[in-house]
């Protein structure tokens, strides 16, 4: 079993003329990263490897999110994630080591999101259905799908994926 976490970057402030690549968090935005982190540690969400966007607001979101968690994961910070496509973003997931057991890709939207879509299964539950439809409707800043896949290989990881959870920072607050 492998166990794929997809996570949008935190809520980031508008192009200041810096240009996109640069864009730092909001206040907002480096909350919800330190909510995820806990939430992800308390629910054992915890990756052996994370790839992380070059991106300015993906590497805040990382270095905000990961002191929650009990262990540090091995991180690689690549442009390769920056932007990418669904196509680009599965064939990272795919070319992943399998000695990673759980991996997570911190990226951009619309990206992010609609890999997330594609790799899930067709729902054979009301709840599977139901955080499926949510994640279709909506994947907002500083959210994370998390998929499971009964493959030994990341390879193998298709459109199979158990679609375990899907976490808003909305779902976090109180």
């Amino acid at each position: 079993m492998l166990r794929l976490l997809l996570l949008r970057h935190a809520r980031a402030t508008q192009d200041s003329g810096e240009g996109d690549h640069a864009r730092a968090l909001t206040g907002r935005g480096r909350e919800d990263s330190v909510r995820m982190g806990r939430a992800m540690n308390t629910r054992g969400y915890v990756p052996d490897l994370v790839v992380c966007s070059d991106a300015a607001r993906t590497i805040e979101t990382w270095r905000r999110l990961s002191p929650e968690l009990a262990k540090m994961p091995k991180v690689a910070f690549t442009k390769a994630l920056y932007l990418a496509s669904p196509k680009n973003i599965r064939a990272l997931i795919a070319s992943s080591a399998d000695d990673v057991k759980a991996l997570m890709l911190i990226g951009h939207n619309p990206g992010i999101e609609e890999c997330a879509i594609r790799l899930a299964r067709k729902p054979v539950s009301k709840a599977e259905n139901e955080k499926l439809a949510e994640m279709r409707e909506k994947f907002p800043t500083c959210a994370l799908a998390v998929l499971d896949f009964d493959v030994e290989s990341w390879s193998g990881a298709g459109s199979g994926g158990i679609l375990l959870e899907f976490l808003r920072p909305r779902d976090l607050m109180g």
